[in-house]
């Protein structure tokens, strides 16, 4: 990263004065909040930034410890590049898949009260979630955005996809996405004319392309009409080539260095497969990078813009919203700053500012308005929370396909996205995977315990064997859309509390029958393209499986998606809704609500780049009510 050195980065509580007033308190410092700390300080306001962790990779030196950590883990998930913090205790994978009930267990961050256990996590690093992601940018699709007039299901949105293009278009400038407009123009989706994207696209993988020649051009029926399939590129929030048609003809420049050689931070992807949750080259966009350029504004202001500041003050950890009892706005946050991770030790200050802005998660941020008892006049903070509901299929190819080639996906079956069947059935797209069995069976270590304790082979057998299997694996992953639910839900209760005493999230969630409908449809797809490639299908759901869920009579093994949407939607009245079109309180007039929770649907898209466009329609309204 390429923070100044006196770039306003605090880990003392008396850096922030009692006395100070902010123009914005920002809590958070992943995609939202760094986008809007952005925005507003370009425009010549002062910001505070609150981040619950340490801080530690906002430097390189940090990140590449972050990585250290998660090459010497045993067990490799999302979250293993980061230590325990107790002060800032986040979801992790092997505690939540646990069979023993999650609320009984003191060792997972998020209790689980619900009859389905998830393994959707978050992570309280500075960089948010984005320091996990897979960095997957598509866009909603038009008709994801009215379910409810075109479908009867769910719920509509206050706003249509032309009522974001261009918000979409800031969002993949920052981000700097990689893709080709002729590759992402389907099922309605339109773009300006001449527009092009920050940077060229990613090619397919080998695999990719294997499958394509399998597919592409079979057509499937489903409920009376066909649908033609074939493999498409995925936009991508990584680095490529920087596209000179860029902006005019201007083209385009990343944050840091885009190098064709090996280089330490902003290089081109160079095709890890363990890119989640970390690329070891920072070709992969985090959130780290837009509050770096952030900062470095400030020292150094564009022309034509005012200098703010930015004060970013880490291991600080919101514990209240404070609400003037007759004006219903916001007047301070409490927070608790604690020294060392490992101690509860901390000191509760209080922040002010003339606008607050809660930038965390869909399940952070209702836990904290709830933990303030800020329940929402409609009653639904906390409610209608939605993850994508994932179904994978895998099988082995007759020859060898390249899996371990390329980043975690390049490129899926994306034509299921859309159509008249979403009345009565989830869409989905498929991912496919070109990191092999891993997310469903745990391979390669798999592969290789059953071919010594199973096939007793070992030596130069051994390697033949586990190269042999591990190059023709295919997985698909299957992201089903799932909507929005009230009694699906984020709550608080005492006796769940954390280290430094603030109540721990209390999730229930079930995946409902329109997406379980979905899910049985596309285990039979899946069937279908395996038979297509005359691939061995070796899918297999185990009852005692953490996420296995039966529907009419047949069994899957559902995983979450880590795309958290939904917890504080937005609408057109207060009675409806938590947040109107700006994501700005209802019942508070100087508090915004900010990413995923905002959102009243999802569709089949990854929602990072969605919620970055709505904050760049955020930044506008707050910067109007800041003049």
């Amino acid at each position: 990263m390429l923070f100044p050195v006196d770039s306003a980065l605090r880990t003392d509580a008396r850096a922030v004065s009692a006395d100070d007033t902010y123009d914005a308190v920002v809590v958070g410092s992943g995609i939202s909040g760094a986008i809007i700390a952005n925005e507003l300080s370009r425009a010549g306001k002062r910001v505070l930034i609150l981040e619950a962790g340490t801080g530690v990779d906002r430097t390189l030196a940090g990140y590449e410890s972050y990585l250290s950590t998660f090459y010497g883990a045993a067990s490799k998930d999302n979250q293993s590049p980061y230590p325990d913090n107790p002060n800032a205790s986040m979801p992790r994978s092997p505690e939540l898949r646990k069979l023993q009930p999650a609320e009984t267990d003191s060792s997972s961050y998020m209790v689980q009260s619900g009859p389905y256990v998830t393994d959707t996590v978050f992570t309280r690093v500075f960089g948010g979630t984005t320091m996990h992601w897979e960095a997957k940018t598509p866009r909603m699709l038009p008709e994801d955005f009215n379910p409810r007039s075109r479908f009867g299901q769910g719920v509509d949105w206050p706003l249509s996809y032309d009522d974001l293009e261009a918000d979409y278009q800031a969002a993949e400038r920052e981000i700097g996405v990689s893709a080709d407009v002729e590759d992402q123009t389907y099922l309605d989706q339109k773009f300006p004319e001449g527009y092009v994207f920050p940077m060229k696209g990613l090619p397919l993988s080998y695999l990719d392309k294997m499958v394509g020649k399998g597919i592409d051009d079979t057509k499937i029926e489903l409920y009376g009409e066909q649908y033609p399939i074939k493999v498409r590129p995925y936009p991508q929030g990584r680095n490529g080539i920087p596209n000179p048609d860029y902006d005019g003809g201007k083209g385009y420049k990343p944050v840091g260095a885009v190098n064709t050689h090996e280089v330490e931070e902003g290089g081109r992807c160079q095709g890890n497969t363990n890119c989640v949750p970390l690329c070891p080259v920072q070709a992969k966009y985090h959130s780290g990078k837009t509050l770096a350029k952030a900062l470095l504004n400030v020292q150094n202001p564009e022309k034509g813009t005012s200098p703010g500041k930015i004060d970013v003050l880490v291991q600080a950890v919101a514990s209240k919203v404070v609400v003037d009892s007759d004006s219903g706005r916001v007047s301070a946050l409490e927070v608790k700053v604690y020294k060392d991770p490992k101690s509860s030790e901390h000191e509760t200050i209080t922040v002010k500012g003339k606008i607050f802005v809660l930038a965390s998660n869909a399940i952070e941020t209702p836990r904290l308005m709830l933990a303030s008892g800020l329940r929402s006049s409609s009653g639904l903070m906390g409610r209608n929370l939605m993850d994508h509901a994932y179904l994978l299929s895998w099988a082995l190819m007759p020859e060898v396909c390249g899996t371990m080639r390329g980043t975690s996906c390049t490129g899926g079956i994306i034509d299921l996205r859309a159509g008249s069947f979403r009345s009565r059935q989830a869409a989905f797209s498929v991912d496919i995977h070109n990191d092999g069995w891993g997310w469903a069976t745990g391979a390669p270590f798999t592969d290789l315990t059953e071919l010594v304790d199973g096939h007793n082979r070992f030596g130069a057998d051994l390697r033949r064997g586990l190269i042999d299997r591990v190059s023709r694996q295919l997985l698909l992953a299957f992201m089903i859309e799932v909507m929005p639910s009230e009694s699906n839900r984020v709550t608080v209760d005492p006796q769940y509390t954390d280290q430094l005493g603030n109540m721990r999230p209390v999730v229930s969630f079930t995946v409902p029958e329109y997406s379980m409908r979905g899910a049985a449809y596309a285990r039979e797809f899946a069937k279908t393209v395996f038979a297509r490639l005359g691939a061995e299908d070796h899918t297999r759901y185990d009852p005692s499986d953490y996420g296995y869920v039966t529907y009419e009579g047949q069994g899957y093994a559902i995983r979450g998606g880590n795309h958290l949407a939904g917890t504080h939607i937005m609408g057109k009245d207060k009675s409806s809704s938590v947040v109107n079109t700006d994501q700005r309180s209802w019942d508070h007039e100087n508090l915004y609500l900010v990413g995923g929770g905002s959102m009243p649907s999802i569709g089949t898209s990854n929602v990072t780049l969605t919620l970055a466009a709505l904050c760049y329609r955020s930044a506008r309204a707050m910067l109007k009510q800041l003049h």
